[in-house]
Formats: C-alpha cells, structure tokens, sequence
C-alpha cells in the first residue's frame, strides 16, 4: 500500500508509477481524508496482507512533511500481524532539509519504523517566496529524466526491502531550513486568505475547484471562494492550474510561472 499526497502532481506520478513496478496499490490520502462530501474523517483503520509493504509518498514543503500528511498520520491505525516494511518517496524542488526526521518520529506514534527513505528532485513548484520561481523547460526535462532514472533505483531497493536506506538530498544547513525557515514557514504561511481571482481574467471553467486536493474551493456565481476553514495546505494547485492565470497568492505569483506534471 503507497498512501500519497499530490497538489500538483509530481508526488501522484511517483507514486503511481513505484505502485506499477513493485505490484502495489498507490492511494490518494487526501481523498481518504476528505472523501467525495469534502467533509474530514476521523480516523482511518489499515489492514495490512501478510508481508504487505507500507509506503507513503509526498512532497516536501517549507522542509517539512505537508500539514495534511502530518494530520493522516495522527489519524492512521495500522492493523498488521508484524510490523511491515516502511518506506517514504518524497519529491521536492530543490532539497528535504531535516523533513525526514520528522517524519520517522510522526510514524512511531503510527506504530511504524521507517526502513528506508529517498528523495526524488522533480520540478519545481512553489513560487510564492520572493526567491522561488519555476523552472525552465530545459531543467525541466533534465529534473524529469533524471527522476525517471532514480526513481527506478529506489523502487529495486524497496521491491527488495532493503533497510538503512537513507538517499536524501538535506542541503546545506539542514536543521535551520526545517526547523528555523521551515518553522516560521509552516506555522505563518500556510493559508488560503491570501488567495485572489482577477475577475476580468477568470472564465468561471472551475478548474481550480476541480484540481484541489482537499476540496477548499468552491465556485459562486462563476467565481472561486476559498473555505478559508484550515484546510488549505498551499500546494498552490488552484495557482498552477488556472489556465488564464487569474489565480493568485498575493502580488507576488502574479509575474511567476505555472507548471503541473504533464502541462
């Protein structure tokens, strides 16, 4: 079983293309969470086969777990005869910092001992920062090639169950960009209220309501409103998927690029 969380798609890819090649079943977290009412559930119960793997796979924001995966993994109660391999695939733009060692002591309150972890450079994303931007079709490609390449590397060792595995690109100064940088980030800046639509650019397509994951938009009268009720997780999906660019998070998007996986 893959859990994964995708805003933009990278993380979906991922995880869709390590379930076809180890023969496991990738799921979508936030749809768990949420569901089709788009109302939060409470818990969730996991019943694991005999010798099933458990893996999760998301990316990294502000060198951290997602606040939605860090909210599953307090709902999540795995049933299992013995503890199951664990593993997690974690994309992210540029570098995890110390994200993963939050995640291995969040999975021990799920009962879990993470094996094995990787990081998967893929295209980069966020562009609400004054220093983050998108990338250029050229690196695009190189990040994609050569994700296609590791992430087949990763997915022998997990089909094999290797242990101590750590393939993770920390960056410099890790414990500042999770715990300083990442901190302030995570706790100030992960918010829908900064959200604006042109309404001269906006057509009313509702892609935006259809593309976010946890199900924070809704449309009135041909036009966005954002739930503003803490759900939003600022994977800026809405932003990327906008086709006429109406969508953006403050001033500072609206000169910025837009990328999903397959655009």
């Amino acid at each position: 079983m893959i859990f994964f969380f995708s805003g933009t798609g990278n993380s979906r890819w991922a995880a869709q293309h390590l379930a076809e090649a180890i023969g496991d079943e990738a799921v979508d977290l936030a749809t768990l969470m949420y569901g089709v009412e788009g109302v939060r559930q409470a818990r969730f119960v996991c019943k694991l086969k005999d010798n099933e793997r458990i893996g999760f796979c998301f990316p990294i924001h502000g060198w951290q777990p997602p606040h939605i995966v860090r909210q599953f993994w307090q709902l999540l109660d795995i049933v299992a005869e013995k503890k199951p391999y664990c593993y997690i695939v974690c994309t992210c733009g540029d570098n995890t910092g110390n994200a993963l060692d939050i995640a291995e002591r969040e999975l021990r309150g799920c009962g879990l001992s993470l094996d094995a972890a990787f990081s998967l450079l893929m295209p980069e994303t966020y562009v609400a920062l004054p220093f983050m931007y998108t990338d250029t079709p050229e690196r695009e490609r190189e990040k994609l090639a050569k994700a296609l390449a590791d992430l087949r590397s990763f997915e022998k060792s997990i089909a094999e169950r290797k242990t101590g595995e750590r393939h993770l690109v920390k960056g410099t100064m890790p414990w500042m960009l999770t715990y300083v940088v990442g901190g302030y980030f995570n706790a100030r800046m992960i918010s829908d209220r900064k959200f604006t639509v042109d309404e001269q650019r906006c057509v009313g397509c509702g892609l935006c309501e259809k593309s976010c994951p946890v199900g924070d938009i809704r449309m009135d009268n041909g036009n966005p409103e954002w739930l503003h009720d803490g759900r939003c997780t600022c994977c800026l999906s809405c932003y990327h998927h906008c086709p006429h660019h109406a969508i953006n998070y403050g001033n500072i998007t609206k000169k910025r690029g837009q990328y999903f996986f397959g655009h």
